[in-house]
């Protein structure tokens, strides 16, 4: 998911997360969106009930398959479901054979071999996809006004800590479905 830390117009004199040379945000372009921005990635792992497992954050220009190298790290014997920024059959074999991990990506229409993913994958694929949307539109993720790189990671992390935190009281206390974020707490 794309995160923009100023509109692109304004990238060459902004000074935002600019405090170290390793963090610089940059330039990037989101397919499913088709739009240019200039800021960041958030990748993020879940679980089938909706969970978050992992997030991590790169710069825009980092194309979203090398995601895939730190959770071969942190992951093994289980399946993951990727959207098409993650096809690559080299890094399927190669998360197979190191972690015993099977990435699941849609086919594109125009490939050799395409054929439409399983149904029950697409669900759940959706998991992720709502996951992504409540974070932008209940706890507006992507209005942030950070001017250090270590204060947007902290309102980024502390965006997602809420909607943990909302899931686990709807789970633990109230007994319902854990992904009902607009339900009242009290």
């Amino acid at each position: 998911m794309p995160v923009e830390v100023c509109k692109l117009s304004r990238s060459n004199t902004s000074k935002i997360c600019k405090d170290a040379e390793y963090c610089y945000p940059n330039r990037g372009f989101c397919a499913s969106q088709q739009m240019h921005f200039y800021g960041y990635k958030l990748h993020a792992v879940c679980s089938v009930s909706g969970v978050f497992q992992s997030i991590d954050l790169s710069p825009a220009s980092v194309h979203d398959i090398h995601y895939l190298k730190d959770i071969r790290e942190q992951l093994s014997d289980c399946t993951l479901l990727g959207d098409k920024g993650y096809l690559s059959s080299e890094i399927q074999i190669d998360l197979f054979n190191y972690a015993n991990i099977e990435l699941e990506t849609p086919k594109r229409i125009n490939q050799k071999d395409y054929k439409p993913q399983f149904y029950l994958y697409k669900k759940q694929r959706k998991r992720i996809e709502t996951l992504f949307s409540q974070l932008c539109d209940q706890f507006m993720i992507r209005r942030n006004y950070a001017k250090t790189f270590e204060g947007f990671k902290t309102r980024l992390l502390a965006k997602i800590t809420a909607l943990t935190v909302v899931q686990f009281i709807n789970k633990t206390y109230f007994n319902r479905n854990i992904n009902n974020l607009k339900v009242s707490i009290i």
